[in-house]
């Protein structure tokens, strides 16, 4: 046991309303009940005079002023700094709306009162859920693993079309699929914390959306079926999920076969989504989990650091010939007659996302300021980034020599949108399509998480 080493944990119900706008796709949505509670869940690392909060949120995104005000909260009301604060989002899309300014683009009505009411209560428990880590720390052990999950849990969304032509999520068994435009990352990371006289907690990281379910259901999708099977199948065990490398990747299988369809429906954007999708992601993934829980290696940390570091990402500012059609778009969008607009399911949403994107940059910025945070327990290193990096992201960054085991964590500490590879750029897709970032962006990352990384190693 390393000296010193100590865990909390805790899980606090932040469930909303009925009638919350929920956020997650471009049209708008009221929820309507409950799948499954919503619950920040939380750690607090503490290692000789070093700690570090460690927190998962059931939300699709962290928008700034979301950001700013939980950072707010828990510097006054805790003894956790701002610069030891690792947040993230799983990336839920069937969880509420935080920010006002949210649902602008979802064209979703807000009742500010009772939004305001929500929004306060919410942040408020994310502060709760460190003071509750904070009491219930306890001496412990650290061990990780890798393992791999399954064939049919997650799949890259972005195909190469038989006509020349990209699409993000094309329809089910469309002809003119042709290939898939990348390679999966199946490595599952698993970071054990053996705690004495407490719970053991198990840390988990994947990239892969938290979008199979759609509807008007509250839900914190797949990753509730992974804690609910793994707490259920092993005593005393807690889970807490932090979404890898995941902004193209999804759950769609578009050549289904045998028994792909058991339990599942077509979604209006040509995936597979539904309560039982859910159910078997987040099965499966807690099988990858159980099948490694006993092996991992267990490691000394007597080393804990986070560090924080800004660059500069271009912006994807819009060319002034493309903004009429754009315009035209927001305005048909905004007024509910997406109809009109020539285009269906997932193209609908491409062109849309790629109009608002247009609009937004249209007077700039030039450039954006996006955070990275670097988190270091002994010979783990978590990359935080503070949006949706594709999946060669996150594969490249675990390249980084001299750690035992990388984690890449996407939605860290702020929701900036898609980080594409340049690649994407070229040939097209919703999420290059409404990045806000110049190609290259992906890139640029890569080399600056790994800049990141032989820092904290010294660190």
């Amino acid at each position: 046991m390393a000296k010193n080493f100590s865990v909390g944990y805790s899980n606090v119900n932040v469930n909303p309303p009925l009638g919350a706008g929920m956020i997650g796709y471009y049209v708008p949505r009221k929820a309507k009940g409950f799948l499954d509670d919503l619950e920040i869940r939380t750690m607090v690392i503490s290692c000789d005079d070093k700690r570090v909060a460690i927190i998962s949120l059931p939300i699709c995104l962290i928008h700034d002023k979301l950001l700013k005000e939980v950072f707010e909260l828990i510097t006054k009301n805790t003894c956790i700094k701002q610069d030891e604060i690792f947040l993230t989002a799983t990336h839920t899309h069937t969880g509420p709306f935080l920010i006002i300014e949210e649902a602008g683009d979802f064209g979703e009505p807000i009742d500010e009162e009772k939004h305001e009411q929500y929004r306060k209560f919410f942040c408020g428990r994310v502060v709760d859920g460190i003071k509750l880590a904070i009491n219930d720390l306890k001496p412990a052990k650290m061990g990780y693993c890798v393992g791999y999950a399954p064939e049919r849990v997650a799949y890259i969304r972005r195909y190469m079309m038989k006509d020349g032509t990209t699409y993000t999520c094309p329809p089910i068994d469309d002809p003119n699929i042709d290939y898939p435009l990348g390679t999966l990352d199946q490595r599952v990371n698993v970071v054990r914390f053996d705690r004495e006289g407490a719970d053991t907690v198990v840390m988990y990281n994947y990239g892969l959306h938290a979008d199979t379910i759609n509807g008007e259901m509250l839900s914190s999708d797949w990753p509730h079926w992974t804690n609910k099977t793994l707490e259920k199948a092993l005593d005393g065990v807690k889970g807490i999920f932090f979404n890898g490398a995941e902004g193209d990747v999804g759950s769609t299988n578009v050549h289904p076969k045998d028994g792909d369809m058991n339990d599942t429906e077509i979604s209006f954007d040509n995936e597979m989504k539904s309560p039982g999708m859910a159910r078997f992601v987040g099965r499966a993934i807690a099988g990858t989990i159980l099948q490694v829980y006993d092996k991992v290696k267990y490691v000394d940390v007597d080393d804990l650091s986070i560090i924080k570091r800004e660059i500069k990402i271009p912006s994807n500012k819009p060319k002034p010939e493309e903004l009429p059609l754009a315009k035209k778009y927001v305005e048909l969008h905004e007024a509910g007659l997406d109809s009109e607009i020539p285009y269906k399911a997932m193209q609908l949403t491409t062109v849309v996302a790629e109009a608002l994107r247009m609009i937004r940059l249209e007077k700039g910025p030039d450039h954006f300021d996006l955070t990275l945070t670097g988190l270091k327990l002994g010979p783990i290193a978590f990359v935080g980034i503070a949006g949706e990096p594709f999946t060669e992201v996150g594969v490249e960054i675990k390249k980084a020599e001299g750690w035992g085991l990388i984690l890449p964590c996407a939605l860290t500490n702020g929701s900036m949108g898609y980080f594409p590879m340049k690649s994407a750029y070229e040939e097209g897709g919703y999420e290059a399509r409404c990045s806000s970032f110049k190609a290259g962006v992906g890139e640029i990352i890569i080399e600056e998480s790994k800049k990141l990384l032989s820092d904290l190693k010294n660190s």
